[in-house]
């Protein structure tokens, strides 16, 4: 989550969460009310022709080609390199022992498993959330403190060099400013409803605990303490990303849950359906995990705030907890009229 000066045409070229299972467990017979059938194909996201992801054991072993390894490297290993139990103090940058790619799925590159490919050719780009332009560099501290729960990298450091250029090379041939078919987590209908945590529950039961845990505390790769990270990470709980993070979004969530969980699973054929997909996810969402101090000075403009913020100050009176929930369409309309009005920031004094 970087930002750097891009090229005149084209990128030139050489840090939430995955819900993932290791395997789709078959329900009990006594819980099948409780989940609903699997998702049809079609619900999945628009076809992404042309999805390319570059050849990375294709670089020379010179500067560059080291540099975008060690990028690579930091997405996949993270706990290990610059996690909390790493040997040197100076180099715990990570506020938790999840890897970047539990949410950037396969080292970035999945296709609508949050994938980095294309990235580095939005930045620099307008941020609602800090209402500046904003370069890549600090998307990826925006990461950094939020979905690690973390510490920003030195400016310059080897670290964040590193995933700058792993960034860059990802995005090898994309057009500057042009949208990159199959990035982000696609998009499923949402629900005319507000999602259900308490169905949510089941469904995380059914299809989640296996991995995840009971108590969604992940599965460690080895022992507390040695710096391993998890085999499956932790969904909620001390060592899981902060309220502050995009997963904590339902929106967001739900479509990267729907595409991609369980594990192995292809946004052209979802495991799940999308209501199991909205209501885990609001289940999960609702779970305790560490506090981001100051939230309440993102989105300076408040009508330029997500709907499913969800954490006030908020431009209009809906109840916070549709805002956290949806149904969604309703707050959109509210905005809508409001800016329609003349409003600029929404209702300064809505907490």
């Amino acid at each position: 989550m970087i930002r750097i000066p891009g090229a005149l045409t084209a990128v030139p070229g050489a840090a939430a969460l995955a819900l993932t299972v290791l395997l789709q467990m078959p329900a009990p017979a006594h819980a099948a009310a409780a989940v609903t059938p699997k998702a049809p194909a079609a619900s999945a996201p628009a076809a992404s022709a042309g999805w390319v992801v570059p050849d990375i054991n294709k670089l020379p072993d010179d500067a560059w080609g080291r540099t975008v390894r060690y990028g690579r490297d930091l997405t996949v290993r993270t706990a290990s390199l610059m996690g909390p139990e790493v040997r040197d103090p100076a180099h715990r940058f990570a506020g938790n022992n999840l890897s970047c790619q539990d949410c950037h799925l396969e080292a970035g590159t999945k296709q609508f498993g949050l994938p980095y490919v294309g990235v580095y050719a939005d930045f620099p780009s307008y941020r609602a959330r800090e209402g500046a332009v904003g370069t890549i560099e600090e998307r990826i501290q925006g990461c950094m403190v939020r979905s690690m729960n973390g510490r920003r990298l030195p400016p310059g450091s080897r670290e964040m060099t590193a995933m700058v250029a792993y960034f860059k090379f990802l995005s090898t041939g994309r057009p500057v400013g042009e949208p990159t078919p199959g990035r982000g987590a696609g998009r499923m209908p949402e629900l005319p409803r507000a999602a259900d945590p308490a169905r949510g529950k089941a469904v995380y039961t059914l299809r989640c605990a296996v991995c995840h845990g009971d108590h969604g505390q992940g599965r460690r790769a080895g022992v507390v303490g040695d710096a391993q990270g998890y085999a499956f990470p932790p969904l909620w709980g001390p060592d899981s990303f902060n309220d502050g993070a995009g997963m904590a979004h339902l929106i967001g969530a739900a479509n990267f849950i729907h595409a991609n969980m369980p594990v192995g699973t292809s946004w052209r054929a979802p495991a799940l359906t999308t209501a199991d997909a909205w209501d885990v996810t609001a289940y999960v969402d609702a779970q305790p995990r560490p506090h981001m101090a100051h939230r309440d000075r993102d989105f300076p403009n408040r009508l330029e705030k997500p709907v499913d913020t969800p954490y006030g100050p908020y431009a209009d009176d809906i109840d916070p907890a549709q805002h956290r929930l949806g149904p969604f369409q309703p707050i959109r309309d509210a905005l809508k009229t409001q800016k329609a009005s003349g409003a600029t920031h929404g209702n300064q004094n809505r907490p």
